[in-house]
């Protein structure tokens, strides 16, 4: 019962920040921002959304103070209906901002707790009805709120206010599965591990660095939807964007799954696919091929953000020792949520300088192959080891 909980709180905290996700850059290009500034905020929200988890994972480890951080990070998704409020885009940023250091501040702490009520399921089970129900609910947000777009007439403010009443269910849902298994839930301190905490090897910042590299030569969604932005704006056609964002999401979910089997299966080599695959959704961006080389630059990127998501974590236990995953993933997570605070500055700025797919070639096309280089220095090593 507390697994089904969790995930339909998560479900609809989807709902308001994944459907708000899709308009966004839209409504801050609305707002006079230009595509460095959505880059850079976008950029800046990932980087906060990742690499804060570190330090809230372990104030939350130290202070077993779990449903606290759970309760404000879900907290703070009140700062998407607050955008409706708003005429500036500078204070727009700000609350974007502030929802993605919620995710930041719950994340850890959630799982910890769905892992402690998992026991007699099983974690992969359990992670996989959470997973789920979660993803049901970013691809209700975008379809939601593209339909409150194309009903309020493209009224922005309308939109993100109307967003209102699913937070206020999600705080319902979030008190309610708190009051069933939240103060009974016992969250005990691990044994610690007589070996002691062990070195991180070349191969895990190999790795690392492979992904970093990769991510920064990936364009991010949100500058996709900027893109796209500024083709349906004038034709007064902005509740389409956020279909743009469905559509991601709808690719995302398969693919994770596939992708997912498939690195069970085949191992590290798997990930030179969408390293060499995120050649597309920038090229097909930056090239003025109109609404349709948009659509399809949104259905490559939702296969890359599909296979990150199922295998780029997984594979950080191949090149790590148990007793220092924890910290290994913190590191991963920092470096991941710095190429995206990169991605977004440069393909902001190409965006901004018109670029042509000519000059913008090199860049991208460079980056991926070191991404690809740094990968196969690596492969061969860790296929050969055993995991821990």
């Amino acid at each position: 019962m507390g697994i089904l909980l969790l995930g339909v709180v998560s479900l609809l905290g989807d709902v308001v920040y994944e459907g708000s996700r899709g308009l966004i850059p839209d409504y801050l290009k609305f707002l006079g921002a230009t595509a460095f500034i959505v880059g850079l905020a976008g950029g800046l929200g990932e980087f906060i959304g990742y690499a804060f988890r570190l330090a809230s994972g372990f104030l939350a480890d130290a202070t077993r103070a779990y449903w606290p951080f759970i309760f404000l990070g879900y907290g703070l998704i009140a700062s998407i209906p607050l955008l409706g409020l708003t005429d500036s885009w500078r204070i727009a940023i700000v609350l974007v901002l502030l929802e993605r250091l919620g995710k930041a501040l719950r994340s850890p702490s959630r799982d910890t707790v769905l892992s402690m009520i998992s026991r007699d399921v099983g974690a992969g089970k359990a992670f996989g009805i959470h997973e789920f129900l979660d993803q049901v609910g970013a691809i209700m947000g975008p379809l939601i709120v593209a339909a409150l777009m194309y009903s309020s007439g493209n009224n922005y403010k309308e939109t993100f206010t109307l967003l209102s009443p699913p937070f206020l269910m999600l705080l319902i849902a979030l008190a309610y599965t708190y009051r069933r298994m939240g103060s009974r839930t016992v969250i005990e301190r691990e044994a610690r591990v007589s070996e002691g905490r062990k070195p991180l090897g070349k191969p895990f910042y190999t790795y690392t660095l492979a992904v970093a590299l990769n991510t920064v030569g990936l364009i991010p969604a949100a500058l996709i939807l900027y893109k796209a932005s500024m083709i349906l704006q004038p034709m007064g056609r902005q509740w389409m964007v956020p279909l743009l964002y469905l559509l991601i999401q709808g690719v995302d979910a398969p693919v994770a799954l596939l992708s997912g089997y498939a690195y069970d299966r085949f191992g590290v080599k798997v990930l030179m696919y969408p390293f060499m695959l995120s050649v597309l959704p920038p090229l097909l961006t930056i090239a003025d091929t109109g609404l349709p080389g948009l659509i399809a630059a949104s259905t490559f990127f939702g296969a890359v953000l599909g296979m990150q998501e199922s295998t780029y974590r997984a594979a950080v236990s191949e090149f790590t020792p148990i007793p220092s995953r924890g910290t290994a993933y913190g590191i991963f997570n920092t470096a991941y949520g710095i190429g995206l605070l990169l991605s977004g500055l440069i393909y902001g700025l190409f965006i901004d300088l018109k670029a042509s797919p000519a000059s913008t070639l090199p860049f991208i096309v460079s980056m991926q192959a070191s991404a690809v280089v740094a990968l196969m220095k690596i492969r061969v090593k860790a296929e050969r080891s055993p995991k821990t």
